[in-house]
């Protein structure tokens, strides 16, 4: 039998389906990509926009349209923040939350023989211990993402989040440790560690963010440790000098910020402020050398003037970023913003979309522009005709252009242009890198 998979959403989405996908392969299955006549599809859900119901809803029709004896999981955030609405969905015949993953595969072939219906969604409980997930391999990637940390419970009054991802929980050390080693014996030279609220990893364990990075970076084999997405005001500068003494951790940190006016931030009930954010931002800057900031901004919010925009508008260009995700609120049922005043038309939000993106687009371009003349370890990782592609140390996208196959290995390059979407380089003399950021103080 076959199984595909999609996969929509955030890497810790990406690393759970790579896990669903060996637990299939395991049973017997074989994987297929997606477009594929298959047996089984599993999706697997992002429910943090309204425009990811939406993604998931044309995904399940698709492959019932491709396939319409095959057997249609719906998996993930969604159904387990809205479970009495994902019941109803009929293109769907096993439904499961964002728990119990190991239970999908048993699930699927009871619902095999039987021909019935399953709808198995398990609310979150306080004290659940972290899910045991290890993986062992990616495919199609080079870099090895790893799944640290779990819930969130900064209840920010926009985010769904918290109903569909439950308590803060965090992986142990010792399986941690053991899942790198792993990768690393697998040939990944690169490790994302990635979370739902990252920066809260260890809460419950006594530990900090800090002690996972400085494990990863002990890993043998592990030359580039690198962080998904945090919450800015959880690192302390305590955090930050300690980071910066590991030189294999990479010098790119996505802040997400999602408002640059304090008014605006306050109704989001974020934890921090403007200046909060800069005192970051300008900490990370010192202790890194070619640090590069990203991060995520939402336009529209609830009761956002139009002096509130051209406030975040502004602080967001004073950061330089090297790049940003923009987007407009999503109004979902269930959140504190749902019932605010002020909402805010689509046009409006969607012209004021243009503008943050517009903006953002020169920064990153800036950004790029930058890197010419600097030598960088880049890891590679794809082909195109007779290019390739990677990534430097701190996430700027790197082209090559030579006959060798360098994929999954890190190599010295000289940057010579950058043309707003990527940089181009040549390959240094001294090629061989070993992944050291020389600048890191």
């Amino acid at each position: 039998m076959k199984a595909a998979f999609y996969t929509l959403g955030c890497k810790v989405n990406q690393y759970e389906a790579q896990i669903l996908a060996q637990q299939f392969a395991d049973a017997g299955y074989e994987i297929v990509p997606p477009e594929m006549p298959a047996d089984v599809y599993v999706v697997n859900s992002c429910t943090v926009t309204a425009s990811g119901d939406q993604k998931t809803r044309r995904v399940r029709r698709r492959v019932r349209a491709l396939c319409p004896g095959a057997t249609v999981v719906l998996t993930g955030c969604y159904p387990q923040a809205f479970p009495d609405d994902a019941a109803r969905l009929a293109e769907a015949d096993v439904i499961a939350g964002a728990r119990d993953r190991a239970a999908l595969v048993e699930l699927v072939r009871r619902a095999r023989e039987t021909r019935g219906r399953i709808v198995a969604v398990t609310p979150h409980e306080r004290g659940e211990p972290f899910e045991p997930m290890r993986a062992a391999a990616f495919r199609e990637r080079t870099r090895a993402f790893v799944k640290i940390e779990d819930g969130c419970d900064r209840y920010c009054a926009y985010c769904i989040i918290p109903q569909a991802r439950g308590p803060v929980r965090s992986k142990p050390p010792g399986e941690l440790r053991a899942e790198l080693e792993g990768l690393a014996r697998a040939g990944y030279r690169e490790a994302v560690l990635v979370g739902i609220n990252l920066p809260s990893y260890g809460r419950e364990l006594g530990l900090r963010l800090i002690d996972a990075v400085e494990l990863a970076c002990a890993v043998d084999g592990i030359e580039r440790v690198r962080l998904g997405s945090l919450e800015p005001e959880l690192l302390t500068g305590g955090d930050i000098a300690r980071m910066a003494r590991q030189p294999k951790l990479c010098p790119q940190f996505h802040l997400s910020l999602q408002s640059g006016c304090d008014a605006t931030l306050a109704r989001m009930r974020r934890h921090y402020d403007t200046a909060e954010y800069m005192r970051i931002v300008q900490s990370l800057r010192a202790h890194f050398e070619n640090c590069a900031i990203t991060t995520d901004v939402m336009v529209g919010f609830p009761g956002e003037t139009d002096a509130e925009f051209e406030q975040s508008l502004s602080f967001v260009e004073s950061l330089g970023l090297a790049k940003a995700h923009v987007f407009a609120y999503s109004r979902r049922p269930g959140t504190r913003a749902a019932d605010m005043p002020g909402q805010l038309p689509g046009a409006v939000k969607e012209a004021r979309s243009a503008r943050m993106i517009e903006a953002t687009d020169r920064t990153r371009a800036a950004f790029l522009a930058g890197q010419a003349g600097r030598t960088v370890g880049v890891l590679f990782e794809t082909r195109d005709g007779g290019a390739l592609d990677g990534y430097a140390e701190n996430y700027t996208p790197v082209r090559v252009f030579t006959d060798e196959d360098l994929r999954g290995q890190i190599r010295r390059v000289l940057i010579i242009s950058a043309d707003g979407a990527r940089c181009v380089g040549t390959l240094a003399p001294d090629a061989r890198h070993d992944c050291m950021m020389e600048g890191n103080t």
